[in-house]
């Protein structure tokens, strides 16, 4: 009898480990935008309980990767309005995001980026960086990436 309930014991473990290593694996997911299939990266990774976004800039939706028009504030209020599309393509919000590293191309416009993330994200805040860069992607002005913490998976 004990002989049987340390093998159930050991295999319901093993099954375990099983289950959590393939929630383990990572989930590369994609954009739906036939553009951004062409781009050597995927716009999200889910790993265990977070999601990491690739970095988002002020590009206005309809393919041609053009920037929103207006300076700073213009493209921070696009480049977060990206990142809650991808965040909600999967499952997730603004309010399920833990840290956001930003990277400006002046960082003198610092300030006028956190009066349009102050309307995106709200006490309490996620964990930040900042930090000026000597060029984005595209000429834009600013790049956000974010991890969130992920929706759970469903059961299979």
């Amino acid at each position: 009898m004990r002989l049987a309930l340390s093998i159930s014991l050991l295999l319901a473990f093993a099954a375990h480990g099983a289950i959590a290593g393939e929630a383990r694996k990572p989930e590369f997911l994609r954009s739906p935008d036939p553009a951004a299939a062409k781009l050597p990266f995927s716009e999200a990774v889910r790993s265990g309980d977070l999601l990491f976004l690739s970095g988002q800039i002020g590009t206005v939706p309809g393919g041609d990767n053009a920037l929103a028009k207006g300076g700073i504030a213009a493209e921070a209020e696009q480049t977060l309005r990206n990142i809650r599309q991808v965040l909600e393509r999967h499952g997730a919000s603004m309010s399920d995001v833990v840290k956001c590293t930003v990277f400006l191309a002046d960082i003198a416009e610092w300030p006028a980026f956190n009066e349009v993330y102050r309307k995106h994200f709200s006490a309490p805040f996620p964990a930040r960086s900042a930090l000026a860069a000597s060029g984005l992607a595209l000429g834009a002005k600013v790049e956000v990436e974010c991890i969130a913490q992920a929706p759970p998976r469903a059961r299979r």
